[in-house]
């Protein structure tokens, strides 16, 4: 009896606990993912220099926190509010993100505009710099105090004597200087690079006078105006680059142009550490071909090609090169040349030292170097393709991981390289701050977040994987139901993306998945996602094969899920659905007219219709230009295929999308028209490729409403 009694409060326990977790809301799981649902974390980590004292801030970064890791403690103490540096400065900071240490005492903050120092210690501080209200894409060089600035399509200093200096004063519009060129290609992020030391100042420049242009309508105006963007489209003329080099001393700017043709592009630009020279990687526009040139940083002139790629399919750097010592001119250089990024050591004559690396698995960025340059931290996938873990290598090639734990990390270490914080999460493990040695060994743990999903009902992640059609591992993530029954069968949303650089599954909280998705879930789907061959993280092997055929194979890799899912006793293959954005709208129709009756009821997001609507930089790379590959052109364009739809199809589209532009769909809308073919549009006006903000939700709830009524 007694026996009984426990029995029966451990059941009614577990029974009061599951009845006390509340259903998640469709808007909470659209905006609180990263709010309220985000796991607790050291956020923005940073040591103070040459101490071991890290500071960290709050979830909206206006409190900072501060620890010192010879101490005991796991939680860092409140150290400032961003009201009380206001308070001292008299600016108005928003909070402290981008802010960065001058010296173990003084920090450097700003607002875009504003530029502040403020003393921890005798907690005053002064303005250094205001580059005014216009001021766009603002680049502070600490060492020297210069701010370089673009306001419209200029580029102005102004120099750590309050100084204004003009840079460029074109008129003409179509000439833009200091701004990211090659539309944010070839991990291009930024149009100012300040030397070593601040004394000069590099910068792209794009000519796009010969660029067509695109036009967006303003309905907010009465009436509606005109937004004109310039667009570059497949087999269309293209925007001219050049770098300036810009000397503080004389006020005179030399100009560096292509080698080659002068749409040719220009990449990874860096500066050696004596600021003599600065290094571009120059990419024929058929983007097959790179040469890493060498130019003198005082007269522009070309020195020397360092080394040359070519590849078949295309080549794509996306890494400046970096210089692991500040006192020597040899670089390292990323590359994917032997199938997979690995790292390079370089003289700056172009003579091969060393490869580093020679891993099977993907090197993903250099993060710093460490132990006066002779050792380099950098972020690979490692063993698994759903990682990233942090990997040290030494300039004679011998490599060790530093994080060992399979999982997504990020890490922060000291100056002196003898500890850092690793954080880090992965399929079970929300949130995990470490302190580690050197060596990766865990010298304390600090936090250890709470799973904040725990009190709400929430279905489960089953990650895996399958073989594609050539033998190639798929991986796949199966979202269930909290109430799942093996017994019943359900329909299956397939979420799909699939495109170039992407990766849908990865190892870290929630898979990769959006919390949107366990809500379907919850409405009694099973949501599937597989990430198909051309998608980002597995190597050039993996990836090239879409070359010239864009959405072929991919379709093939999901069609395999497909089987897979069909082959699953709880899976009612009668009703499938699929949902994208982007790449993702593209994969959507294209399965929906290609593979009509796969899947009764498609929903596509900013889909590309027709590559020859799409960007040079990005569509040429994949498919070559239209007039090289015209029937690869007709065989991924989706009017080719508008005749076969079966089923029910929404198109989705911002009305000011300047990535992939209206265009594409509203051709797509008339091509069905002219056939006599229904299916459904909806507009999201005055919103650009992504639908953001609160009206992200009802985005997802026409999304998953449309599914649910009509699958």
């Amino acid at each position: 009896m007694k026996y009984f009694n426990s029995f029966l409060f451990v059941a009614l326990a577990t029974f009061s606990v599951f009845a006390q977790k509340r259903e998640l809301t469709l808007s909470e799981s659209v905006l609180q993912q990263y709010r309220a649902f985000k796991p607790e974390q050291l956020n923005g980590l940073m040591w103070i220099p040459k101490t071991d004292t890290y500071v960290y801030f709050s979830d909206n970064y206006q409190t900072m926190y501060s620890a010192t890791a010879g101490t005991k403690t796991t939680v860092g103490q409140q150290w400032f509010t961003i009201q009380e540096i206001n308070t001292a400065l008299g600016s108005e900071l928003y909070n402290f993100f981008g802010c960065s240490w001058k010296n173990s005492t003084e920090l450097f903050l700003n607002n875009g505009q504003q530029f502040y120092v403020f003393n921890t210690s005798t907690k005053k501080g002064k303005l250094l710099s205001d580059v005014g209200d216009k001021a766009e894409n603002a680049v502070f060089h600490e060492g020297a105090g210069h701010i370089a600035f673009t306001v419209n399509n200029n580029l102005f200093v102004k120099n750590a004597n309050g100084e204004k200096l003009i840079v460029t004063s074109n008129e003409d519009r179509s000439i833009v200087s200091g701004q990211t060129i090659a539309r944010n290609e070839f991990g291009i992020s930024g149009g100012i690079f300040w030397s070593p030391k601040g004394n000069i100042l590099a910068f792209y420049q794009k000519d796009e006078s010969e660029v067509a242009t695109y036009p967006l309508v303003d309905i907010t105006q009465t009436p509606a105006s005109l937004m004109e963007i310039k667009y570059p489209m497949a087999g269309q003329k293209s925007e001219k680059p050049k770098v300036g080099i810009y000397s503080l001393t004389t006020k005179q700017t030399v100009f560096i142009s292509p080698r080659g043709a002068a749409d040719d592009y220009f990449t990874n630009l860096s500066w050696t550490p004596d600021e003599k020279f600065i290094l571009v990687a120059e990419v024929n526009r058929d983007q097959n071909h790179m040469w890493l040139n060498c130019y003198d940083a005082t007269t522009g002139a070309f020195v020397k090609t360092l080394f040359e790629e070519k590849n078949d399919k295309w080549v794509e750097p996306e890494h400046a090169a970096f210089f692991p010592s500040a006192s020597s001119n040899n670089f390292v250089w990323i590359s994917e040349r032997d199938g997979f990024n690995n790292l390079y050591y370089y003289s700056i004559d172009g003579k091969l030292i060393k490869q580093l690396t020679a891993n099977k698995f993907v090197v993903k960025d250099i993060v710093k170097s460490i132990k006066d340059g002779k050792e380099i931290i950098f972020t690979a996938t490692g063993t698994s393709p759903l990682n990233t873990l942090y990997y040290a290598v030494d300039l004679n090639g011998k490599q060790r991981c530093l994080t060992i734990e399979e999982g997504t990390h990020n890490i922060a270490m000291n100056d002196a390289a003898t500890m850092f914080v690793d954080q880090y999460s992965s399929h079970n493990v929300p949130s995990k701050s470490e302190l580690k040695s050197s060596t990766g060994k865990i010298i304390r743990t600090l936090l250890v977040a709470k799973n904040k999903l725990e009190e709400v009902k929430i279905g489960t992640a089953d990650i895996g994987q399958i073989k594609g059609a050539d033998g190639s591992t798929l991986y796949t993530r199966l979202i269930k139901p909290s109430n799942f029954d093996p017994n019943k069968k359900y329909p299956v949303m397939v979420y799909v993306y699939g495109g170039p650089h992407a990766q849908m599954i990865t190892n870290s909280w929630l898979d990769g998945a959006n919390l949107w998705m366990y809500w379907m879930a919850e409405q009694g789907y099973l949501v599937f996602t597989l990430d198909n061959r051309g998608s980002g993280e597995r190597g050039f092997a993996f990836e090239n094969q879409i070359h010239r055929q864009l959405g072929n194979v991919e379709m093939e890799d999901q069609l395999s899920g497909v089987s897979f899912l069909k082959s699953l006793p709880y899976v009612d293959s009668s009703r499938l659905a699929v949902h994208g954005w982007s790449f993702g709208g593209f994969m959507t129709t294209s399965l929906m007219l290609r593979h009509a009756g796969v899947f009764n009821v498609g929903v596509a997001g900013g889909p590309v219709t027709d590559w020859k609507y799409y960007e040079i930089m990005y569509g040429e790379r994949y498919m070559d230009r239209p007039e090289q590959n015209a029937k690869g052109y007709e065989q991924a364009s989706l009017f080719t295929h508008a005749g076969n739809l079966k089923g029910d199809l929404l198109l989705i589209h911002g009305t000011v999308d300047d990535v992939v532009v209206p265009q594409h769909n509203f051709a797509l809308v008339k091509k069905f028209v002219e056939l006599g073919i229904q299916m459904d549009f909806f507009p999201y006006p005055m919103h650009k490729h992504n639908v953001t903000g609160k009206d992200r939700v009802h985005l997802i709830e026409k999304v998953l409403t449309y599914i649910i009524e009509n699958n």
